[in-house]
């Protein structure tokens, strides 16, 4: 009787964390990370795109994204609560539920796609975003664009599926988004409330596909400590660093990124 209870004590202990032990792996990881999380805290917002092609050179993608996601979400936590009510409301009933569909398609192309494929596809996604960037700036001058249901459905699927593949879904949510020229405020509280929302319901394919195991789990919150700080270095650092500079740095970067896994998932 004793020892069925020692050996029932035992099955329901719980299973410890693991971390990757590798130092080379936060070598790279942690300014990845802190340098996402700045870009979370509104200093050069494009950075916050880094964390998975960085980690990707380590990892596997697919492990890179179950660890960032994590910490993706917490880095949410103070924004949706900032600009919780803040968005426009038709275009949320619209870019929601269509980034949703998005969102479950790149989980279906995540069991699709060999590693080596998902590994280049990064890499092409990291390119395009950085093509888009391009494109951002003559956009500018044109007028508002109108409100478009088919566009803003066809854009937001995209962002989903890229969300979902790479935290990457940045460039075709924007792609709609930006020629609408919403207000500063109304914008950036659309974007801030729906990719909170992607993410964290992005945990749920992430969580099936075993993404969220115990080793990713237990680096993940080695690394969250970065997550806070990374935001308020994001904060103090607007009006104390030029961005453009910081910018061009973290912009050179992802092309290597970009080149490297792309060549390495398609052509090595």
């Amino acid at each position: 009787m004793s020892e069925a209870l020692t050996l029932a004590s035992h099955s329901h202990k719980a299973r410890p964390l693991n971390i990757i032990d590798d130092p080379i792996f936060y070598a790279i990881a942690i300014p990845a990370v802190l340098i996402s999380a700045i870009g979370k805290g509104g200093f050069a917002g494009a950075t916050s795109n880094i964390m998975v092609p960085v980690m990707a050179l380590m990892v596997p993608v697919p492990q890179a994204a179950g660890i960032a996601l994590i910490l993706l979400c917490a880095m949410d936590v103070s924004g949706v609560r900032a600009w919780w009510g803040k968005w426009d409301a038709r275009e949320m009933r619209l870019l929601l539920p269509a980034s949703m569909v998005g969102v479950a398609l790149g989980a279906a192309l995540f069991g699709v796609l060999g590693p080596r494929t998902v590994q280049g596809v990064l890499g092409v996604i990291t390119l395009a975003f950085l093509a888009w960037r391009f494109v951002v700036g003559l956009l500018a001058a044109a007028p508002a664009a109108p409100y478009n249901a088919f566009k803003g459905a066809i854009c937001a699927i995209a962002s989903g599926a890229t969300s979902t593949l790479a935290h990457a879904g940045g460039p075709p949510m924007q792609i709609y988004l930006l020629p609408r020229k919403l207000s500063r405020e109304v914008f950036t509280a659309t974007n801030v409330v729906l990719f909170g929302l992607i993410n964290y319901a992005k945990l749920v394919p992430y969580g099936a596909m075993g993404l969220l195991d115990l080793t990713n789990l237990g680096t993940a919150l080695v690394l969250l400590p970065l997550c806070p700080l990374g935001v308020y270095l994001g904060i103090w650092l607007q009006s104390r660093m030029p961005e453009a500079l910081f910018y061009r740095i973290i912009t050179a970067a992802l092309f290597l990124l970009g080149v490297k896994l792309t060549w390495d998932g398609f052509f090595a």
